[in-house]
C-alpha cells in the first residue's frame, strides 16, 4: 500500500512538471484547475525550489490559482495553506522558505478574502518592528508578494509607505528594483527623494511577470514609478510583477 501511494506521488509530481515546463501555460492552469486542489499543494511547493527560474515562478502562479481556487468552497482549507507558508518563514520550521513569500502575494492577488485576512502578515516580514526578514533573496520575494498584491487590494497596503522607501538603498539590486515599482504602484510620496537618487542606476536585473522573465534597468523602473506618482495613478504600472 505504501508503495503504491509513493508511486501515485511520484506521477502526479511528473505531470505536474509537464505541466509546469509546456509551452502553452495558459492551458496548463486550465488542466491543473481540474485536478483535486489539495493533492497539487504539496508538489507545488516542492517546485518552488526548483533550479529552473520559470518553473519555480510558473509553480508560484500556479499555486496562486490553486488555493484561491479552493477557498472558493473550502475557506479553512485555504488557511491551512497560508497558514503553511508562513511557518516556511519561521525561523522555526528550519527551511528557508524560498518562494513562499511570493506564493502568499500571489493567492491574495486572487482571492480578496485571503488578502483582509493575512495582508499585514506579508506586511510584517518589511517591519522592523515585525517579523522583519534579513535574508536578502527572501526579501525579494516579500516585495514582489507585496507587489502583486498591490496591483489588486492596494489599499491593503496603506502603511506600506513607513517600510518600503528603505529598500531602496539595498545593495541588491533586485531589492531596488523591486522596491522602487512597488513605490510606483503605490504613489509613495515618501519615496519620491529616494527614487530620485535612482534614475542614472542602470543596473539590469531578471524579474518575472506577466508570466515571463524579462531584463529590466532599475533606471527605466524609476522612471515608470515616477511618472505614475505624478499622474496619481493614472499610468498603468509596467512590469515586473502582473
Amino acid at each position: 500500500m505504501m508503495s503504491s501511494v509513493k508511486t501515485g506521488g511520484r506521477k502526479l509530481k511528473q505531470k505536474i512538471q509537464r505541466l509546469l515546463t509546456q509551452d502553452d501555460f495558459e492551458s496548463a492552469l486550465a488542466s491543473l484547475s481540474q485536478l483535486p486542489a489539495r493533492e497539487l499543494i504539496s508538489p507545488l511547493f516542492y517546485f518552488f525550489y526548483s533550479k529552473d527560474e520559470l518553473t519555480k515562478w510558473r509553480a508560484v502562479t500556479a499555486a496562486g490559482a490553486v488555493v484561491s481556487g479552493l477557498a472558493q468552497t473550502d475557506m479553512e482549507s485555504a488557511r491551512i495553506v497560508m497558514r503553511r507558508l508562513m511557518w516556511n518563514l519561521n525561523d522555526e520550521s528550519g527551511g528557508i522558505g524560498w518562494g513562499s513569500p511570493e506564493a502568499m502575494g500571489e493567492i491574495m492577488a486572487r482571492h480578496k478574502g485571503l488578502a483582509k485576512e493575512y495582508a499585514h502578515i506579508l506586511v510584517s516580514y518589511v517591519r522592523k518592528d515585525g517579523n522583519f526578514i534579513e535574508h536578502e533573496s527572501l526579501q525579494r520575494g516579500v516585495l514582489w508578494g507585496l507587489g502583486r498584491l498591490a496591483q489588486s487590494y492596494p489599499s491593503f497596503l496603506k502603511e506600506a509607505d513607513a517600510f518600503i522607501p528603505p529598500y531602496l538603498d539595498s545593495t541588491d539590486g533586485i531589492v531596488r528594483g523591486l522596491a522602487a515599482k512597488l513605490c510606483g504602484v503605490l504613489c509613495l510620496d515618501s519615496a519620491r527623494a529616494a527614487l530620485e537618487k535612482l534614475k542614472e542606476d542602470k543596473t539590469a536585473i531578471l524579474l518575472f511577470g506577466n508570466g515571463v522573465i524579462s531584463t529590466y534597468q532599475i533606471n527605466r523602473i524609476v522612471s515608470d514609478a515616477l511618472a505614475r506618482m505624478k499622474t496619481r495613478g493614472n499610468l498603468p504600472p509596467a512590469g515586473p510583477f502582473r
